[in-house]
């Protein structure tokens, strides 16, 4: 690496678009995707582009500082649904291929969103937020001002909470709206609400002859107690409703088969909680028979990669092929996903597999083809024409100008053998500038889940601290996905044990490996699983000099009650819940060896953080405090557990610059 370009900084990200959501025309012809950015007040914004698969032109369709998203073609490819918050609120939009101003379609209270379109192109099925007694007939949406007095209101009012599953940390506190699947008649410009009750329904797939619509939702009266999520038909005329699947698992991405014979989906029944790799099933639809054609793969269907640049959600499959003899899907595997394909027979094919993160298809029927969203650990994303199983041409360029100016490290991929002789793959990055024969201080990333995976995936964290003079380490360890059943459930109920000792021997690998690497200046940091990690870290070693822990877990008993998942979380993945073992949860709590801590600790929690709550935070730093130890805290307004992710700009930059500062002071 030279210094012919200049250094990453902290909010390079913002300069950055990202893509998402790839769509082909039903004629193939054209396709349309999502661009997000960040304006120059620190805001995202989204908008939709057209690429002429024949030209190669790239068309932008819409503009200004709103949030367009979800795009979708009507069967003849003349029109384009899409989802706009250009309102103030996000409703449905409609614009003509050939150009003039978007209708909008929708003015829902709560919004609406996720629209699709019915296979003869007369209605479109969405979703929005509904309460018991709304009537879709007569939805208004708020004024900005009628918005803020609600608002005012709600704050006077105590929250009253019946339910177990009562917040959570995408959506804040919950109340008695649920989301239900509309369906609107563009001819007759008339709403029908198809779906009802205290359940939340999220659309799948609308049968070939329109008839019927598949949804999933859990629709017991238990449900407030169970994890679970059936796939069930609803008929469009008279609204019945008949459970596909048993009760027992939870199912998603379904789809129908071309002759709606068939659906296939993905799902599992929690063999190992949730450690559980998926499986692809396929469903008959007439005798609702399952049949797993999946039983003999071990890795991850779908995609598990980790990362601070993916905003916007991408299609991961199965999706049918036209002739309904294959299914085409996304795959997680040693660091990569890839595209596969899989047969009537069950023979597994790896139609694009390369050290990439594939994070979304589109399916272009009338050729066979498809539009892969690929990222790697030097470019943000792209889009790619994959033709003929093999012939792989580039659609965009993205992010070249930034490329052109920023110096990016290559990550050298590694594997390292455990102490129990198990392999751990990693990769690691040369800091900006990299001299031979010089010394440079050491950071450890430890990745969150813990049941994720790195890999070939732009992050701009990781390139960040090698930007600012850093050798970077990221690995996954056991319980990280992309290397099997076993290795995904290794760490469940011994969190700090071999995943701990899977982590030193890879630090202990490459300052072996690398004589570059300054042992005497190292540093540690994750987040919620890596945060975890990190509190452990320092309270087992006093060998890193500097460490970071963000959103992270200090005391499993508290975890329990406190967070959105916590009432599960912990019989899940330690193998106690807090009325059954306390005294285990603690002995699995870094709160435990704060005495042990010498390692300076920089404490990073967002306040609206309900997945790690920030009092897991609180609780850490006035005990170290409490025992006069080198620790910092830094509270951030307004954040949830996303807010390395998708949070806000300004914050995420903060964050940034913390952790930065932090390990120059120390390091």
């Amino acid at each position: 690496m030279t210094k012919e370009k200049r250094a990453l900084t902290t909010d390079d990200f913002t300069n950055i678009a990202v893509y998402s959501d790839p769509q082909v025309s039903p004629n193939g012809s054209t396709y349309a995707f999502v661009s997000t950015t960040v304006n120059e007040e620190k805001e995202y914004i989204s908008h939709l582009y057209l690429q002429s698969l024949q030209e190669k032109t790239l068309t932008q369709w819409t503009f200004g500082n709103e949030k367009n998203s979800h795009p979708r073609f009507s069967p003849d490819g003349s029109q384009l649904v899409f989802q706009s918050n250009r309102s103030g609120t996000p409703q449905l939009w409609l614009m003509n291929i050939n150009g003039g101003e978007a209708k909008q379609l929708t003015t829902f209270k709560h919004g609406a969103t996720n629209p699709v379109w019915t296979n003869d192109g007369t209605k479109i099925i969405f979703t929005s937020m509904l309460d018991n007694d709304d009537d879709v007939k007569t939805q208004a949406e708020l004024t900005k001002e009628e918005k803020e007095k609600l608002r005012e209101e709600k704050e006077k009012q105590p929250l009253i909470v019946n339910e177990l599953k009562y917040k959570s940390d995408a959506q804040g506190f919950h109340d008695e709206k649920r989301s239900q699947l509309i369906m609107y008649d563009l001819e007759n410009d008339t709403l029908t609400q198809l779906t009802k009750g205290q359940a939340h329904h999220s659309f799948q797939d609308i049968s070939p002859d329109d008839k019927y619509i598949l949804f999933s939702a859990n629709l017991n009266e238990e449900a407030d107690y169970e994890l679970t999520n059936d796939l069930y038909f609803l008929n469009t005329s008279t609204l019945e409703i008949e459970q596909l699947t048993n009760g027992n698992g939870g199912y998603q991405s379904a789809h129908f088969s071309p002759s709606g014979d068939k659906i296939a989906c993905l799902g599992h029944e929690y063999e190992f909680s949730g450690a559980t790799l998926n499986e692809l099933y396929i469903f008959n639809v007439q005798s609702k028979e399952r049949t797993c054609w999946s039983s003999n793969w071990d890795f991850q269907l779908g995609d598990a990669m980790i990362g601070d640049m993916r905003l916007g959600m991408s299609e991961t499959g199965p999706v049918w092929s036209k002739d309904e003899k294959y299914l085409y899907f996304i795959g997680t595997d040693s660091g990569a996903t890839g595209l596969y394909q899989v047969d009537l027979d069950g023979e597994l094919t790896a139609l694009y597999r390369e050290d990439t993160h594939v994070f979304g298809f589109s399916y272009d029927k009338s050729k066979n083809a498809f539009i892969l969203g690929m990222s790697t650990p030097t470019n943000p994303c792209d889009f790619y024409l994959l033709e003929n199983e093999s012939k792989l041409t580039r659609l965009t360029e993205a992010n070249q100008s930034f490329l052109d100016e920023v110096a990016l490290s290559t990550p050298e991929p590694l594997i390292v053998t455990a102490e129990d002789g198990w392999e751990v793959q990693g990769w690691l990055l040369k800091p900006y500038g990299f001299e031979e024969g010089k010394k440079y201080p050491f950071v450890l990333e430890v990745h969150g889940g813990p049941h994720a995976m790195y890999g070939q995936t732009f992050f701009h964290e990781l390139q960040l601290l090698a930007a600012k003079g850093y050798v970077v380490l990221y690995t996954n360890p056991r319980g990280s996905h992309g290397y099997g059943q076993k290795f995904v459930d290794a760490v469940r109920a011994d969190y700090g044990g071999k995943d701990y000792t899977d982590l030193m021997s890879a630090v202990d690998y490459v300052i072996e490996q690398y004589s570059f690497i300054d042992e005497t200046r190292l540093g540690v940091t994750g987040g919620s699983y890596g945060g975890f990690m990190t509190n452990w870290i320092v309270g087992h070693t006093d060998r890193f000099k500097a460490a970071v822990t963000q959103r992270s877990i200090c005391n499993w008993l508290s975890f329990y009650g406190v967070s959105d998942i916590g009432y599960f979380f912990t019989k899940w993945e330690l193998g106690h819940h807090l009325l059954e073992d306390p005294k285990k949860l603690w002995e699995f709590s870094p709160l435990k060896y704060v005495e042990n801590v010498k390692t300076p600790l920089l404490i990073l929690h967002g306040e609206l953080d309900f997945r790690c709550p920030i009092e897991q935070g609180e609780q850490l730093f006035i005990a170290l405090k409490h025992l006069r130890k080198n620790v910092e805290f830094v509270r951030f307004p307004g954040a949830n557990h996303e807010l390395s992710r998708s949070g806000h700009p300004d914050m995420r930059i903060e964050r940034l610059n913390h952790i930065v500062h932090w390990f120059e002071k120390h390091l």
